[in-house]
This record gives C-alpha cells, sequence and structure tokens, in this order.
C-alpha cells in the first residue's frame, strides 16, 4: 500500500479518532499527539491493514486503548469536554446562557461516569455508531452495550433533574 492509498484509507475516520482521543485526554495537544500515533502504528501495519474487516474499528479501537493506558500512566483523573457547537445560535442571550449552564453541568456528570459509559456515550450519543460497532471496538456484546447506555442517560437525566429541581418542593 503506498501513501496515497493509506491516505485515503484513514481520511474518512481520522477526524473521529481525533474527536476520541480528545474526549479521553485533558487536552488539544495530546489528543493530537494520540491522533499522531494511531496514525503512526496504523502505517506500519501499511499492507496487513486490508486483512481487518473494517480498518475503522480497528483504528478506533487502538485509540481506545492508547488513550486508556495514556490516563493509565498519568493517573489523571480530570477528562474535559467540549461541544459548544450544540448550542442554538438563533435563540437570545438569555437561553444561550441557560443552554451553555446545562451544557456545563452535563460535561462535568460525563466526566464523572466510569470510562465504559464515557466511551459509550461518546461514540453512541457523539459519533453515532450503531451499536454492533461499539460493541466491536470495545468487546463487549450489544445488549451489556445497551444497559450501560441506558445507565449513563439515566445518571445524567437524574442529575440534571435534580439540578433543576433543587429548591422546588
Amino acid at each position: 500500500m503506498n501513501q496515497n492509498e493509506f491516505v485515503l484509507l484513514v481520511t474518512p475516520f481520522k477526524d473521529k479518532v481525533f474527536r476520541l482521543a480528545k474526549r479521553l485526554l485533558t487536552s488539544t495537544e495530546e489528543a493530537e499527539d494520540a491522533t499522531q500515533e494511531i496514525l503512526v502504528k496504523l502505517w506500519s501495519k501499511n499492507g496487513n491493514l486490508l486483512e481487518y474487516s473494517s480498518v475503522e474499528a480497528f483504528a478506533m479501537t487502538m485509540t481506545k486503548n492508547y488513550c486508556l493506558d495514556q490516563l493509565k500512566s498519568k493517573r489523571t483523573g480530570n477528562l474535559k469536554i467540549v461541544h459548544a457547537n450544540y448550542l442554538d445560535r438563533d435563540s437570545g442571550l438569555e437561553k444561550k446562557m441557560e443552554d451553555l449552564d446545562s451544557l456545563n453541568w452535563v460535561e462535568k456528570i460525563i466526566d464523572k461516569l466510569p470510562v465504559q459509559q464515557k466511551l459509550i456515550i461518546q461514540m453512541r450519543d457523539f459519533e453515532q455508531y450503531e451499536f454492533e460497532e461499539i460493541a466491536k471496538i470495545l468487546d463487549m456484546n450489544e445488549s451489556a452495550i445497551r444497559v450501560a447506555l441506558s445507565r449513563a442517560r439515566k445518571t445524567i437525566r437524574d442529575y440534571m433533574t435534580e439540578k433543576h429541581n433543587y429548591g422546588i418542593s
């Protein structure tokens, strides 16, 4: 496989690799480094890449494992997400502030979720992966993924309900 063929193969999912790395690691720089490292590892497999049924799933699995290894080695517990692109740009300032506040709360809640639930939320709700693809990447069965996703969403919903109902009896 030459360089052009490799670029054509990895370009469709390169941004997904970065976003997953960004979700798990603390900074943009670390996510960029992780993405670069994954691409180098994929390049080193060169001709063997076509043996995988889904190169994208393989790359996402590599990214997950690499990032978790990085986190273990650094013993970092502060994971950060930023999704300001979900705000409605045509709404009034007050609505924007409420949306931003809610988004910040959701980020804080997701930060407190177990790593597996964070990964599933990222892949399903942000990256729009199908359950079958997530099952391959995380090496889990689909029903376990559905249960973990349901629990993660329920945790987020419960925290948000508690936050919005605070002081109201």
